[in-house]
């Protein structure tokens, strides 16, 4: 290394007796001298500068070590030590730069930060072109939500499966996380199904949209998920057995009427209200339980309209539908308007073709 021997005796001045402005300029020195010349100086010689700007570096104010990361965070050989020192500062000033751009802090570092300083430490970590495992594990155990979405919005953070099934776990009733997630190109698909049963209709779509070709997937992926969620739910539920037993009466002796289907409706019987929808129209209870549930307001309208049930009675189920799944402000009027343009023909030929499709789902060899 050139180095002048009066120089590298003034640094050793500064260390051993100088104060902190010395110290500060001295480093400052130090570390012009080393960023004008990197690229030329061999594995040795940075270990050297290390050492040097380590020491000058210990008893140094804040101001000073911010200017010496935002020098440092850049240099791809930047001396190692001094940037794990750097990116393990409790001012975030100074940690920020290092963590977010600097390719020489090592992995052990970067988790040491994340498991022991602020959120803005982490949300600088999420910067990373590039974030292995270990580290997104401890990122998204420790992290809140800025964090979470920083993790699932970056293409080079790696994710393994138990920090997805945090990720999902945690981004339950947030349209945005989901979609951050579900656009992800390797989260594993059974932790993507369960992402998308607690997505709107309009994060569905988005998915849909920035896939395009992956659409009919990602509504299969829907539907699958959704249905063994139901079936598990259904099979629970006594409910059904109840109401199933109770309507199947009525329904058999004539007397199952509009006004019983539109009080089951208002008083949120939800199972009464499938059950009867069910008989009126002879399709399967997952059937009619699907259409009021996946946000298809139109199909559950043409299954109202051919059961013979009045428009109040729709309005009724569009209410129980809109409590149980998410649709959009001013669906129920255009799902109202759909009923009153629909003809019961029309319906009536609709409902045979789930019966047709039902029947051959049923006879289909297991």
């Amino acid at each position: 290394m050139n180095c002048p021997i009066s120089f590298m005796a003034d640094v050793e001045a500064a260390i051993q007796h100088g104060s902190g402005a010395r110290r500060a300029e001295m480093l400052r020195r130090v570390t012009d001298l080393f960023i004008g010349h990197c690229p030329q100086y061999s594995d040795d010689e940075i270990a050297l500068f290390d050492d040097v700007i380590s020491l000058l570096a210990a008893e140094i104010e804040v101001a000073a070590r911010i200017a010496l990361a935002a020098q440092l965070a850049p240099i791809p050989n930047a001396p190692q030590k001094v940037i794990n020192r750097l990116a393990t500062d409790d001012a975030i000033e100074v940690a920020w730069p290092v963590l977010a751009h600097s390719e020489r802090v090592e992995e052990n570092a970067l988790i040491e930060s994340a498991m022991m300083l602020s959120q803005q430490h982490l949300l600088a970590i999420c910067r990373r072109r590039s974030i292995s495992e270990r580290v997104t594990d401890v990122l998204i155990a420790r992290g809140e939500r800025p964090v979470l979405a920083g993790i699932a919005g970056n293409p080079g953070a790696r994710i393994s499966e138990l920090g997805y099934a945090t990720l999902v776990n945690r981004s339950e009733d947030d349209d945005e996380l989901i979609e951050r997630i579900g656009l992800r190109a390797d989260i594993p698909r059974p932790l993507f199904l369960k992402l998308l049963t607690n997505a709107s209709q309009q994060v569905r779509i988005k998915l849909s949209a920035a896939h395009p070709l992956a659409s009919d997937a990602v509504d299969a992926a829907v539907s699958e998920a959704s249905e063994a969620i139901q079936n598990l739910s259904r099979e629970e539920s006594s409910r059904y057995a109840i109401a199933e037993a109770m309507i199947a009466s009525l329904h058999r002796a004539g007397q199952l009427r509009d006004v019983d289907v539109s009080r089951f409706a208002d008083d949120g019987q939800f199972e009464e209200t499938v059950v009867a929808l069910s008989l009126l129209c002879s399709l399967s209870v997952q059937t009619i339980e699907s259409a009021m549930t996946h946000e298809r307001i139109e199909t559950a309208l043409v299954f109202a309209k051919a059961g013979g049930l009045s428009r109040a009675t729709a309005k009724s189920i569009l209410h129980l539908c809109a409590s149980v799944s998410r649709l959009a402000p001013g669906d129920i009027e255009k799902g109202l308007a759909s009923f009153d343009r629909l003809k019961p023909a029309t319906a009536q030929e609709l409902v045979r073709f789930y019966q047709l499709r039902e029947a051959t789902v049923f006879t289909r060899p297991q």
